[in-house]
């Protein structure tokens, strides 16, 4: 008991911090006053006494997600450039931060979570000369770019071993005798330079060559 004793200048962002590091190991159904207090070396009532009962906890450790993920800042000379930029690092949000993430959507935060990246994407839309419906339908088809691609990036991560793997599958003769392609396909893919190159066709067609 000493240990828990010890923990005298406890704080809530210790306990924040801490609940976050459960989460992203194990999912916030590993989440609990015991596991948390354990994890902290400290007494359930400490817990308690810093941020409340768990539904507290788990509203406050979304409130830091989402300040964490915070703004996203465009870099490049161009608009397309920057909104290649916005869709990187959104895409790197997402697959860093999959259990938090997962949290923000359980309580109907997700379109608020969205929002910083969309508000760069409007921007930089606005910068290559889009308007209305125009550039709402460039920072939608950005979004759901982005998403759909994490979630097939996700899926193929927790799906089992594949038999047979492409590999076997992308003969020469499945890919209409194109030896180079068959054995592109074969090869192990590169799901960040596969995005980077479609998220770059796909801005490339919605805002227009040299924006």
């Amino acid at each position: 008991m000493k240990g828990k004793e010890t923990r005298t200048h406890l704080g809530r962002e210790d306990v924040l911090a801490a609940a976050e590091r459960l989460v992203k190991r194990h999912g916030p159904q590993a989440l609990t006053m015991r596991g948390l207090a354990a994890e902290l070396d400290t007494a359930v009532t400490s817990i308690y006494w810093h941020v409340g009962n768990r539904e507290a906890l788990l509203d406050a450790l979304v409130e830091r997600t989402l300040a964490d993920l915070g703004e996203i800042r465009p870099a490049g000379r161009t608009p397309a450039q920057r909104v290649v930029s916005v869709a990187r690092a959104l895409r790197r949000q997402l697959l860093g931060h999959p259990h938090l993430v997962a949290m923000v959507h359980e309580r109907g935060l997700t379109e608020r979570m969205f929002l910083p990246a969309q508000r760069s994407l409007v921007h930089e839309v606005h910068e290559a000369g889009l308007r209305g419906a125009r550039a709402a339908d460039a920072v939608r088809a950005v979004h759901v770019h982005v998403v759909g691609h994490v979630l097939v990036e996700r899926n193929r991560e927790r799906a089992p071993a594949r038999r047979p793997g492409e590999e076997q599958l992308w003969t020469a003769e499945a890919a209409e005798h194109d030896a180079a392609l068959a054995r592109a396909l074969a090869g192990p893919l590169d799901p960040e330079a596969l995005f980077t190159a479609s998220v770059k066709a796909l801005v490339t067609g919605l805002l227009g060559p040299g924006t």
